[in-house]
């Protein structure tokens, strides 16, 4: 075998062209590196312990191989027979050339499942950071990342691997080596561009290929045109990947006229130019040909050549690859280089190994240019081509290899001229080359009749052989599909009515009337409910005229294209785009120039509009279809459910759905009519959350700006989507897209998804003749900044004016976020500042945007009624520093063969990167579909009307709402537990102070009433600091929304500092009452045991007699002796007569100091009538006196019937909740006590300043407290004459005398009394103790268990079920009491439920068997202590016994003195006996327990459940100013009010003058109309509903974001309108036509939609 010595074979290795190195095994390239035995292959820059894995299999069997490596410019070859390793030979049989490089990249699992454009577009680590590639398998994906990113820099593809890295490190540090440097090159590991390009292209599918193809045009590098198979040798014509291609151009016949071709690359006929190589070649083709399309101003590398990185790195698959690109004029003679368009494609690898190849290019190409070094005399390749084309032979002299001879043979034989071959010799220098091979094939293109488009040149590719992307049935169905529906389009405006009919004027009516419906813009002074009932009529019409529409044929042909499978669907989709796209395009290009022509003669002013309205409406793209899917969908839902057409349209939205997933965009807002479709694009968001759950996360991008800015491309830029940016289609509205998250990526994200949103432009030129643009921008604006959770701001600088008016757009719409709690973040984007010093010197342009952000934000806050927001970072978190980002231009030169400027790509990255950085340190969480699907109804809902803040409605935050008013519940209630459990004892304490159960240290009461109240302070303190703390924890979670709900947490904060101090207030009157009482009692204690002492002497004195006489003495002879010194020693005795307090003179008191802050005229009134004249009668309120005053007040606003009936009504409730008060202080045995009527007045005085609704004159105030305290202080005063007639010490001891008498007889026959007096301790002493305890502490019990129930969690909750109770008992006498007396009705409820909750089952017994086991064991515990001490005396053991228990139990002083008297037993068996009696007692109070009746249980509480619960759920008890219905705010110091459902307002009892009729209007319909009210709150005056907040700051009312969610009480008002009518003593209201249609099921409906209910 010939052995390779000559120096120059090196040599050459490294002089062949860029574009063909040294070709792989199976190539039959000639190069010099190849002169060896033509059967030995050669294997290429593969190190020599790695020559296992590439070798390939010879056909026909190899003995030898010859191994070339390059590692250090040494050739060595090696050879290899049979008697070798055998493992190795078949290792390297196993793998093909194209599989043993997949495998290298990572790329052999795709060889057969093909790469998706979800799989690439996926957002995962390398998409965020800059780490460079490691390893072959990650060169792919670099490529990729770039290349969708259209960085020009993306065929840079190479690997730093560790060992370049140690030896550049130690370059450093070594000696200068003269040889090293001479035999230094590249590492033989790197892989051709070409090689990955063509990898990728046959790993992916078709819509990736496009993709790529795309985004490979725009970088202006060359395209495949065949791609090679180097396994089976077969190549692809690449139709399909080139088809998405679209080219703008301008050739010289259009220089004139300013005109432009715009088309899609493979339908246009251009002339196309092929480059090859013959053989070997030292010319580098590849790089000619980029300085033959390059102008002198600027080079561009359209083909990999050798100089490029990477690009003398051998080829191993890409051999037999054709590319193509295409030079463009742009009509200006000194730029352009050809002067028409061309197309030019280069070969790669020699023809001679690519016959196929060749025949192809000669037969579709103008002229093919041959490069050589040495013909073949004999070349049959050349001569025997049946050539179309013309043939040219470019050859360089200055090879060794180069021939004269055979130039002239062939050039003979080919008959070519002079003029058509090409020699460069050494005179020659390479500009004047290029330039005469440019003159020549200027001279082609321009004399070319062989024009050919690449769609027409599948013909000839079948005829040789060659696939055609195209052929596969799946796209070759999708296209008859399309083509079906296209086909049939002639003329737009006319298909679009046709077949698309109602997207159309339906559907623009449609919106105009759902807007209406909110604004109530032409309501006039018609009735607002009735001429709402008229909207909703006139919808159904249209929608039944939608549906009596029968489905077009396009349509239906449509809906069943996209129900095919997966990728044939997909593929109808792309054709069905590119077909509306160049039917679009033809249109708009022939209006455009009707238009220019118009133009010209200002009289054409009608004719240039039609014009106008005409380019608007030409636009058709497959929205339209998905649109009138949805218009189809939407109209089929007003349907009854059980109609077949609704049925079988059912599985649209999945349809949709699935394409979404696929990475189709969906239309969100349709721009055309300005609205969303919200069933439909609901329905779909549902869906598509049923397909991928739970991984449903989403984080959301948007971008806005003004038209035509480059907004859609900036995304695509950014995300390598594919958003719509050809010419003449403007975004019109907006559409989401959906990007997978990679798994890598979950963790810094957490989300599935990523949402991009591409919004039209604002101020866009075709809506400013629009009356409305300016809404339609805000209500876009608006809709995106709520949706996204970063906002991509794009504006200019130049155009301050423009600026100023997108900035006051966007700066609503994040005022408005701000202000319904959603905090967004924002990017400003400067596009096309290149300058790399940018950022310096545009510090004092962003310090004049936030400056003008600042200017904005108060004009903002002024039109939005928020004016505390002074500056634009109140608003939101921005820094003028990190928030702005500076993008160079697009184009890096003139377009149209202006590659991307890499410097815009590299800085979009840098965008990319911040804005993901951003999204992954959001604090809040990331929300899911059906959340995001929530936030687009509700914002869209809200910007339907005109003040979006204060109509802006969400489920989200609502249910974050409920969520923190449930918590704070929660708390509220562990506080007011705790402080209960510490009152109970304190009070046990103080009436145990001074008796033998008193623990106390405290000298006297006072010393315990203030060291006690220290005791509540640090207590009271303690529990508001855990609540304040609970808040603060609750707002630092990131689940729950709790961020949409962060403007409540100070009026939170304050309801728990108000809880505390209302608790202390509380805490103290209990304390001072008991304290009071108890000192009261001390008295009559010490006079009761005194006057117990005496008789015990006595009684002791007769036995002692008894005793002597030594008589035994019959029970008679004893009650005698017992009778008479019974009766000698009372009439002994001195009992003073306990003198009652005149307790109605201290009420006067109380009362006169009361008033007394009200005037003279005040103390006048009270001093008319004595306060025991007073509430003798039932309270009724008339006008005597007053009909003056009312003439002048309110003689614009009621009628005196109307004034007196409301006064009445507010009597009456506060006169109940007094008696109520009074009645419970009644029922327990305790003594009078002064805050008891301080309570009252304080109670008085807060509901009389809580209302709003009618003037309070001060002859009512004084005549409604004498009422209430005169009553008040009649039961106050029976109740002190009460408890001193129970405790007179008169009455008690002869309560006792039959005990004495008793005791007496026992002591005198020395009886045991141990058995006895246990018992008798138990029964009265211990026994009422327990019960007395459970009654303190079963009230908070049941509060606690009825507040785990939902309907008790927090107010909302509590008025659903309410309402729904309401409902379901269906009768007019609950909704009057509930309407007329809501306070009585709702705690009658609650009581209900309590009662309801606790009758059946055990729920009851249970919480009283908890008090008592709890009692018992500590009753245990204390006899336990009392028998360790062993005193040995009987009193002490009770004594210590009573002592134990007095933190706990009460004993009655009485009881104990009675059991103490005359007692002789032994402590050991009295305390064996008590411990028996004790054991047993558990089961007597059970008995007990069980029998007395729940409603018995409630009343004997001394805290009463269903007040507490009333207390804590009714709130701050405000009603609507308008219709009554009752705030639902969560805490007691919330700054608004709001209430879930408002009502009509007749049933408020308003009805309207003159016809005395019950009104209909709802205020939340009244509060967006421009109808007007007035009241005592305008003095009379006429005020617009609009601007309620004027007259009523603190109310909240939302307007109706369903308008169906006053439906409720609707129905209520219909259904019962006589009955109402008739209560309020007015005439039945004009009931609405679609009122009378609801059903109870209606009105349940929309109380779960009010309330969020699923």
């Amino acid at each position: 075998m010939e052995k390779i010595t000559d120096e120059d074979s090196v040599t050459e290795l490294f002089c062949e062209e860029a574009e063909d190195p040294p070709s792989t095994p199976g190539s039959d390239g000639q190069d010099a590196c190849q002169q060896t035995d033509a059967r030995e292959p050669t294997v290429y820059n593969v190190s020599s312990e790695q020559v296992s894995r590439h070798l390939d299999t010879p056909a026909g069997g190899v003995e030898s191989y010859i191994v070339t490596t390059c590692r250090e410019v040494e050739i060595v070859q090696d050879t290899m027979d049979e008697r070798k390793s055998k493992h190795d030979v078949t290792a390297a049989h196993s793998k093909t050339q194209l599989e043993s490089l997949l495998e290298d990249l990572g790329l052999e699992h795709h060889s057969k499942e093909k790469l998706s454009l979800s799989k690439t577009l996926q957002i995962d680590k390398r998409a965020i950071t800059d780490e460079p590639a490691k390893c072959n398998s990650d060169l792919p994906w670099y490529f990729l990342k770039k290349l969708m990113m259209v960085n020009v820099t993306a065929r840079n593809v190479k690997y730093t691997s560790v060992c370049e890295s140690t030896c550049e490190a130690e370059s450093v540090i070594t000696e200068l080596d003269f040889d090293d440097l001479l035999h230094t090159t590249n590492p033989d590991n790197r892989l051709n561009p070409l090689d990955i390009v063509t990898a990728l292209f046959l790993c992916s599918d078709g819509f990736v290929q496009q993709e790529m193809a795309l985004k490979m045009s725009m970088c202006q590098f060359s395209v495949p045109l065949l791609l090679p198979n180097c396994d089976t040798k077969q190549c692809t014509l690449m139709l399909w990947a080139l088809r998405d291609i679209v080219k703008k151009y301008r050739p010289q016949s259009h220089s004139e006229s300013k005109g432009f071709i715009e088309d899609r690359i493979v339908v246009s006929e251009l002339p196309m130019i092929s480059f090859v190589r013959l053989g070997e070649c030292s010319l580098s083709k590849s790089k000619i040909l980029n300085e033959l399309l390059s102008n002198s101003q600027q080079y561009h590398d359209t083909f990999v050549h050798r100089n490029m990185e990477c690009g003398d790195s051998p080829r191993r698959i890409s051999d037999g690859l054709v590319e193509i690109t295409w030079y463009l004029p742009c009509g200006n003679k000194n730029m352009d280089i050809f002067s028409e368009p061309v197309a030019v494609a280069n070969l790669r690898g020699d023809i001679g190994s690519f016959e196929t190849q060749f025949s192809f290019l000669c037969q579709t190409s103008a002229a093919v240019f041959v490069f050589f070094d040495n013909l073949d005399s004999e070349c049959k390749l050349l001569t025997n081509q049946h050539h179309k084309a013309q043939i040219f032979l470019v050859g360089n002299h200055q090879s060794k290899h180069f021939s004269v001879y055979a130039l002239k043979k062939v050039a003979t034989e080919l008959g070519l001229s002079k003029s058509n071959i090409f020699i460069k010799t050494k005179q020659t220098n390479e500009a004047d080359f290029i330039k005469h091979l440019r003159k020549k094939v200027s001279d082609v293109v321009d004399n070319s009749k062989s024009k050919m488009g690449i769609e027409q040149m599948a013909g000839i590719a079948h005829e040789l052989g060659i696939g055609v992307d195209e052929d596969c049935p799946e796209c070759q169905t999708a296209k008859e599909n399309a083509d079906a529906i296209t086909a049939e389009i002639q003329d737009i405006l006319k298909y679009k009515e046709d077949e698309l009919p109602l997207q159309g004027q339906i559907w623009k009516e449609l919106t105009c009337l759902e807007k209406e419906e909110f604004r109530l813009r032409k309501v006039g002074s018609e009735n607002i409910e009735m001429y709402k009932s008229d909207l909703q009529v006139q919808k159904k019409n249209l929608r039944k005229k939608q549906n009596s529409y029968e489905m077009s044929n396009a349509m239906t042909c449509f809906i069943n294209a996209i129900s095919s499978p997966g990728i044939e669907r997909c593929y109808f989709l792309k054709w069905m785009r590119m077909n509306l796209d160049n039917l679009s395009r033809e249109k708009l290009s022939g209006l455009r120039e009707q238009y220019k022509k118009k133009s010209k003669d200002s009289e054409n002013k009608e004719e240039i509009k039609e014009i106008d309205r005409q380019l608007s409406n030409s636009s058709l793209g497959t929205e339209h279809f998905f649109r009138e899917m949805g218009q189809i969908y939407e109209a089929s839902v007003s349907l009854p459910e059980t109609d077949p057409s609704r049925q079988q349209l059912q599985h649209l939205p999945k349809l949709c759905a699935g394409l979404l997933l696929n990475g189709f965009p969906l239309e969100l807002v349709d721009g055309d009519a300005s609205n969303i479709p919200l069933t439909w694009v609901s329905d779909v968001l549902s869906q598509l959350n049923d397909l991928v759950s739970p991984k449903n996360k989403i984080l959301v991008v948007t971008v806005l700006g003004v038209q035509s800015t480059g907004k859609s491309t900036l995304l695509n830029t950014m995300f390598g989507v594919q958003f719509a940016v050809s010419s003449g289609r403007c975004t019109r509205g907006a559409f989401m897209l959906l990007i997978r998250v990679n798994e890598n990526v979950k963790k810094v994200l957490n989300c599935d998804f990523m949402v991009i949103i591409d919004t039209e432009g604002l101020k866009s030129p075709e809506l400013a003749q629009l009356d409305n643009s300016h809404e339609h921008d805000n209500e876009l604006a608006t809709l995106v900044v709520g949706l996204s959770d970063v906002t991509i701001i794009n504006i200019a600088m130049e155009n301050s004016t423009e600026m100023k008016d997108i900035l006051q757009i966007v700066v609503h719409a994040f005022l408005r976020m701000k202000e319904v709690g959603k905090k967004p973040k924002c990017q400003f984007v400067h596009q096309n500042v290149s300058d790399v010093s940018a950022h310096e010197k545009n510090l004092r342009d962003r310090k004049l945007l936030l400056q003008q952000l600042n200017e904005m934000t108060q004009a903002a806050a002024k039109m939005e009624k928020k004016e505390e927001n002074k500056s634009f970072t109140d608003v939101m978190e921005y820094s003028p520093d990190t928030g702005n980002c500076y993008i160079p231009g697009l184009w890096n030169g003139n377009p149209p063969m202006a590659p991307v400027n890499a410097g815009y790509s590299e800085t979009v990255y840098e965008l990319k990167k911040n804005v993901i950085q951003t999204l992954g340190s959001c604090e809040s969480s990331a929300n899911n579909i059906l959340e995001f699907k929530e936030w687009m109804t509700s914002l869209w809902n809200a910007v339907k009307h005109e003040n979006f803040i204060f109509s802006f409605r969400n489920s989200l935050v609502a249910d974050a709402y409920m969520r923190l008013c449930t918590e704070f519940n929660k708390w509220e209630w562990e506080f007011k537990k705790e402080m209960y459990s510490w009152v109970t004892k304190a009070e046990t304490r103080i009436s145990n102070f001074g008796t033998v159960a008193g623990k106390s240290e405290a000298s006297d009461l006072k010393a315990l009433l203030t060291h006690l109240k220290s005791e509540a302070c640090t207590v009271l303190s303690e529990w508001e600091t855990k609540l304040l703390d609970n808040l603060k924890q609750y707002f630092k979670q990131t689940e729950g929304h709790v961020y949409l709900v962060e403007g409540y947490r100070e009026d939170f904060a304050n309801s728990a500092k108000r809880l505390r101090r209302e608790i202390e207030n509380s805490v103290f009157n209990q304390l001072t009452a008991a304290t009071d009482i108890r000192q009261g009692m001390t008295e009559l204690d010490r006079i009761k045991e005194n006057h117990t002492k005496q008789l015990e002497d006595r009684v002791r004195g007769v036995i002692d007699e008894c005793r002597k006489k030594k008589v035994k003495m019959t029970d008679k002879e004893l009650d005698r002796e017992f009778d008479k010194m019974w009766n000698e020693t009372v009439n002994e005795l001195s009992f003073s007569k306990q003198k009652a307090t005149n307790v109605i003179a201290i009420v006067a008191y109380y009362l006169r100091d009361n008033l007394s802050r009200k005037g003279s005229h005040a103390c006048e009134l009270l001093s008319k009538k004595e306060l025991k004249d007073c509430g003798l009668e039932p309270f009724k309120y008339t006008t005597e006196g007053l009909k003056e005053w009312l003439k002048q007040k309110v003689s614009k606003l009621f009628n005196n019937e109307d004034h007196v009936m409301a006064l009445q009504k507010l009597a009456d409730s506060i006169i109940h909740a007094c008696t109520q008060f009074v009645s419970e202080k009644m029922e327990r045995p305790n003594d009078y006590h002064d805050t008891y009527i301080q309570e009252i007045l304080h109670m008085i005085d807060k509901r009389l300043q809580n209302n709003n609704d009618v003037k309070i004159d001060i002859v009512f105030e004084v005549s409604l407290k004498q009422h209430i305290c005169g009553a008040a202080a009649k039961q106050f005063q029976k109740m002190h004459e009460d408890f001193i007639h129970v405790n007179d010490p008169y009455r008690c001891l002869i309560q006792n005398k039959e005990k004495f008498r008793v005791d007496f007889k026992d002591v005198f026959n020395e009886r045991d009394q141990c058995q006895k007096k246990a018992e008798e301790f138990t029964n009265c002493c211990l026994m009422p103790a327990v019960e007395d305890f459970a009654n303190r502490t079963l009230g908070p019990d049941i509060i606690g268990e009825m507040l785990t129930s939902q309907q008790f969690s927090n107010r909302m909750e509590c008025q659903y079920s309410i309402l729904l109770d309401l409902l379901s008992k269906d009768d007019f006498k609950n909704y009057h009491s509930y309407i007329w007396s809501y306070e009585v009705y709702v705690k009658k409820w609650i009581l209900d439920q309590i009662v309801k909750h606790f009758s059946s089952g055990s729920a009851t017994f249970e919480l009283e068997d908890q008090c008592l086991l709890s009692s018992i064991s500590s009753i245990n515990n204390a006899i336990n202590k009392a028998k360790k001490q062993n005193s040995g005396d009987f009193q002490t053991f009770v004594e210590v016994v009573c002592r134990e228990l007095g933190d706990k139990l009460v004993i009655s002083q009485d009881a104990l003195g009675a059991f103490m008297t005359l007692n002789n037993a032994n402590q050991e068996q009295f305390a064996h006996w008590l411990t028996e009696c004790v054991k047993d007692m558990p089961q007597a109070l059970r008995v007990k327990f069980k029998k007395t009746h729940i409603e018995m249980k409630l009343e004997n509480l001394h805290v009463k459940p269903q007040n507490e619960l009333f207390t804590q759920l009714i709130g701050c008890g405000k009603q609507c100013p308008f219709c009554k219905a009752p705030c639902e705010a969560g805490g007691k110091e919330h700054t608004q009010h709001f209430t879930s459902l408002h009502r009509p307002k007749g049933l408020g009892e308003f009805r309207w003058d003159g016809t005395e009729k019950l009104v209909t209007d709802i205020c939340s319909s009244s509060v967006t109309s421009d109808t007007r009210f007035r009241c005592n709150a305008t003095k009379g005056e006429w005020h617009p509903y609009k601007r309620y907040r004027e007259i009523f700051p603190d109310w909240d009312i939302t307007p109706d974001a369903s308008l169906q969610a006053s439906d409720y009480w609707k129905y209520v008002l219909a259904k019962f309108n006589d009955k109402f009518a008739k209560a309020y003593n007015a005439k039945p209201a004009e009931i609405p036509a679609t009122w009378k249609a609801l059903k109870s099921k209606h009105a349940e409906a929309s109380l779960k939609k009010s309330f969020n209910k699923k």
